[in-house]
């Protein structure tokens, strides 16, 4: 093994691929308490990052803390600035997590809005008298008397500006500061998850509109990752891959080889350290498996492929949640493939579907519930959730025969395998009805159903179907409820495939039943989904896609395109 090797196993603790921690770029909140504390550091930044020094040295007084926030805002010497603003953002990675909340409270609270100046200047404003023409436009020979609306409109725009935002503006602008930016918005997101109190919504609300701004494509770096790359650089892929975990360093060596690309966003303020990074994989089709993508030896050799396909994509700072720097990636990416494999002529992904199971198993309980109730049972099921307060038969009558046969034939066969006489033994557990018997089946421990040919005929057909509708009909505020489908509409791509038992790890399973999805970013069609998608939410898919629900689609605002 050569020292960047070592340098890289040395220094990043490579994740088995079981693990069902981390977390997809599109997954929702709450965000944990310790969300952004322990990111390594940027090079270059003047600010230490690393929590421990709170137990090193004694937590600075929150006061002393929100005294040196209060010189970072107020403070007119600009010869002090960069020592001020060092001094909270120490401070600040001093207080514990209950004192960073009370912090951020202060700053929401008190450096908000001053809403009495506002209401003077408008109460000014409609006291004003404008002078006009016949058609109400302002005449030449009145421009002079128009310089009382223009003093009281300037006024009043800068009233409107939070105190805090002279604090963002000024972090934005100092060495690290970017960086200790999506910091502090990560915590933000913490509380808000446990709490939504409304001075900390708009102060995330300002924050989030003003990195937006200083993270446009215009500042960011297209930067085509290799293993040639910094042993730093690649550690952080390493640590940040979020969707397919990198288990050893011959994993990262194929991931960034022949037949393979990556690709993330810098920021010259965080130097070292991709925002966003994407892996890309060149196939002579679109992928149905993911293992055929990670595990494809001897890989297609590039002038044989015809297909780009995206397998993840990963955010690296919990502070970004909600800016779509993911949307400008997969646009840049598509074009610099194009040029420089003109032979590549399909985009697609192939993506997890993170919120489905959870999804499906609260609606099972809800109307197996409800089904029991109006029969006089009470099914021993539980979900945590109320659920649904109507009936609605999500099963049809050919799949609720197949599963009650199942249920009588064989119980609901769970596969346990004892290892030490290789043997198979069976757990048995009654359904009432076809959703119960779906329900338990889904929830066995381990995922045994997965281990049988006849469990898995049985169950594919409505979970496959009931994907689909996930997939098309499920929305949250008029748009796609499924996270990573969201995002990927969102960017203009459409709904191609479903694809059974894609991904048979521990995560695929939990999220998805193993279910995995092809969205396709068709060049000439990517704007018109996209904005078909944002004013009318209007969902492109395939005909198969819609095969799978024709009966269901009816009246549905779905389109849709072979």
């Amino acid at each position: 093994m050569n020292r960047k090797g070592w340098a890289i196993l040395m220094r990043s603790k490579m994740k088995p691929t079981t693990t069902t921690t981390n977390q997809h770029l599109f997954n929702k909140l709450p965000i944990s308490n310790e969300v952004g504390l322990t990111k390594p550091s940027s090079q270059g930044n003047q600010f230490s990052q690393n929590p421990s020094s709170s137990m090193q040295n004694p937590e600075r007084e929150l006061k002393v803390v929100q005294a040196s926030m209060h010189s970072s805002i107020s403070t007119s010497k600009t010869d002090i600035i960069d020592s001020v603003l060092n001094d909270f953002s120490e401070g600040y990675f001093s207080l514990s997590i209950q004192k960073r909340q009370e912090l951020l409270l202060v700053l929401a609270r008190e450096y908000d809005v001053n809403r009495t100046q506002v209401r003077e200047l408008i109460h000014q404003y409609l006291g004003l008298e404008p002078p006009v023409g016949e058609k109400g436009q302002a005449s030449g020979l009145d421009e002079s008397l128009l310089s009382a609306f223009y003093r009281t409109e300037r006024n009043l725009r800068h009233a409107l500006q939070p105190k805090y935002e002279i604090l963002f503006e000024r972090l934005n602008t100092h060495p690290g500061g970017l960086k200790f930016l999506t910091i502090l918005r990560a915590d933000l997101l913490s509380m808000l998850a446990k709490e939504n109190i409304a001075s900390l919504r708009a102060l995330d609300s300002y924050l989030k509109e003003k990195l937006a701004t200083w993270l446009s494509p215009a500042a960011l770096e297209l930067h085509h990752i290799t293993w040639d790359d910094s042993a730093s650089l690649l550690e952080k892929i390493v640590a940040y891959e979020a969707v397919h975990p990198i288990s050893n360093l011959l994993d990262l060596k194929r991931r960034l080889g022949v037949g393979r690309r990556c690709f993330g966003y810098l920021h010259p303020a965080i130097p070292g350290e991709p925002l966003i990074f994407i892996e890309v994989a060149l196939l002579k089709n679109v992928a149905q498996t993911i293992q055929e993508v990670l595990w494809d030896d001897p890989p297609t050799p590039e002038s044989e492929a015809s297909c780009a396909l995206f397998y993840s994509i990963s955010s690296t700072q919990p502070g970004l949640a909600g800016i779509n720097l993911g949307k400008f990636l997969i646009k840049r990416v598509i074009e610099l493939v194009k040029r420089d494999m003109p032979h590549v002529s399909t985009f697609a992904t192939l993506s997890p579907i993170p919120g489905y199971m959870q999804w499906l198993l609260s609606k099972l309980a809800s109307q197996s519930k409800l089904a029991e109730s109006e029969a006089g049972y009470t099914p021993h099921m539980s979900d945590g959730r109320s659920g649904s307060t109507f009936r609605e038969n999500i099963l049809h009558p050919e799949e609720e025969a197949a599963l009650m046969e199942l249920s009588e034939s064989f119980i609901l066969l769970a596969i346990m395998i004892d290892a030490q006489q290789n043997t198979m033994t069976w757990e048995f557990s009654f359904g009432k009805n076809g959703m119960e018997v779906m329900w338990n089946l889904l929830t066995s421990r381990n995922y045994e159903w997965t281990s049988s040919e006849r469990l898995l005929s049985v169950v594919q057909a409505p979970l496959m179907r009931l994907c689909a509708r996930y997939l098309l009909q499920e929305k949250k505020r008029g748009k796609a409820l499924d996270a990573v489908a969201n995002f990927h509409l969102q960017n203009g791509a459409m709904v191609e495939r479903l694809n059974w038992m894609a991904d048979r790890s521990e995560k695929g399973l939990c999220q998805s039943g193993g279910i995995m999805v092809n969205y396709v970013y068709r060049m000439d069609k990517i704007e018109e989904n996209a904005q078909s998608y944002f004013s009318e939410g209007h969902i492109q898919a395939s005909s198969d896609l819609h095969s799978y629900i024709e009966n269901e689609l009816q009246g549905e605002r779905v389109t849709g395109e072979n």
